[in-house]
């Protein structure tokens, strides 16, 4: 199922109405250069790790491409990982590529120079830190005419705290950059399902095997970090996902046993095949797809839950409360001159400092408990912290 509530337009409307809501302690404002457009800024991770990433390029040769005649369906995708200390001799990676960027922009009807893309935690191709055990891997599929940087704060909170994170572009259904430079923007004339993510992230999941045999699954054979591979723990493997994403993240399950728990940012948890029982650990965050939604298949989800299971709630969230755009959209507003009530029919009234904690914190302690199998207090119920979080079930 395609939903009309898509990241690309979430960020057009925000980008056209514009806004700023009241920012708590905490805000970071753009940073603007003497010359040039204003970059906009990413929170920092909390773990003690330095964080690397590397981006590979993957050809599924078992699935033809739709538009490209003999071509095969191939896929960008980033490995973030926790680096050693010599991480900081190597470059800071952008959130995403300029020409993605300027498209995603221009796609909207907004300046593609306007901003500049924030600089990650994730140093390019640094070295990976070593441990006693292999760490365990938490994939991530974004959502309809998304992009795979839409969750990076969730995702260097993971890598931050010791995990490998990998997040995948889908083909025809996202902003990317393909290994010749050229953008890719998602294609409406191209139906692009839940499926279609799920068969996605199953091709990943068998790269990520490659990678931790000692084998290089990169179209190119580019080198990769030095430690990649035995740093990966195929045996302990988590999944996330938002909107769509979230929906496949139980598809990939059903079809699936190497993911071992999955959590859903705001899925409508609806696709043709529908999805099927689960006995897995499996939790909902949810924003606007609740159980008495519009469009939305959370109700009829919930009793197929048969495992471990939690659904936490927020009010006054929109869509995308759950990722990047929670944060990054006010930048945006503040450098256009956007008004207040504007960005908060975008964003809703929920804080985005706020909103960054209950990003770095929940999906976190999710993991923790299921691939770590380390308790985290935070999901037995109500917590003071998080006042805002309610656990409907």
């Amino acid at each position: 199922m395609t939903t009309a509530l898509t990241r690309r337009r979430l960020l057009t409307a925000a980008l056209a109405t514009g806004a700023a809501v009241p920012l708590g302690a905490g805000w970071a404002a753009p940073a603007r250069a003497t010359a040039g457009p204003a970059r906009i800024t990413l929170p920092t991770p909390t773990g003690p790790h330095r964080i690397g990433t590397v981006s590979l390029h993957l050809v599924d040769t078992s699935r033809p491409d739709p538009l490209a005649g003999r071509g095969h369906r191939d896929l960008m995708v980033s490995v973030w990982y926790p680096a050693t200390r010599a991480a900081r001799r190597y470059p800071l990676a952008p959130w995403m590529q300029p020409a993605p960027m300027g498209a995603l922009l221009a796609a909207n009807g907004f300046d593609p120079d306007v901003v500049t893309a924030p600089l990650t935690a994730g140093h390019e191709g640094a070295p990976v830190l070593q441990a006693a055990d292999r760490r365990p891997v938490v994939v991530f599929s974004h959502g309809a005419g998304g992009y795979r940087a839409e969750s990076t704060i969730v995702v260097q909170e993971l890598a931050s705290h010791g995990y490998v994170v990998v997040t995948v572009d889908h083909p025809y259904d996202s902003y990317s950059q393909s290994p010749d430079g050229a953008p890719t923007v998602p294609d409406d004339d191209v139906s692009v399902t839940p499926w279609d993510h799920a068969h996605d992230i199953r091709f990943v999941l068998d790269r990520v095997e490659d990678l931790a045999a000692g084998r290089n699954p990169d179209a190119q054979c580019r080198p990769l970090p030095a430690g990649l591979g035995a740093a990966l723990d195929p045996r302990r493997v988590g999944m996330y996902g938002f909107s769509k994403g979230a929906t496949a993240t139980a598809l990939v399950m059903n079809s699936d046993r190497r993911v071992r728990a999955g959590l859903s940012l705001d899925g409508p948890m609806l696709s043709q095949p529908p999805v099927a029982d689960l006995d897995r650990p499996f939790m909902l965050m949810t924003a606007v797809f609740t159980p008495g939604a519009e469009e939305s298949g959370v109700a009829e989800f919930w009793p197929l839950l048969h495992g471990w299971r939690r659904q936490v709630h927020i009010e006054g969230t929109t869509h995308g409360a759950y990722c990047d755009p929670q944060w990054l959209i006010p930048q945006l507003a503040s450098i256009v001159g956007m008004s207040d009530d504007d960005l908060a029919d975008w964003i809703g009234t929920f804080d985005p400092v706020r909103a960054v904690r209950v990003q770095q914190s929940y999906p976190l302690a999710f993991f923790e408990t299921h691939l770590r199998h380390r308790r985290q207090r935070l999901l037995d119920g109500p917590n003071p912290a998080f006042p805002e979080v309610r656990f409907v079930s």
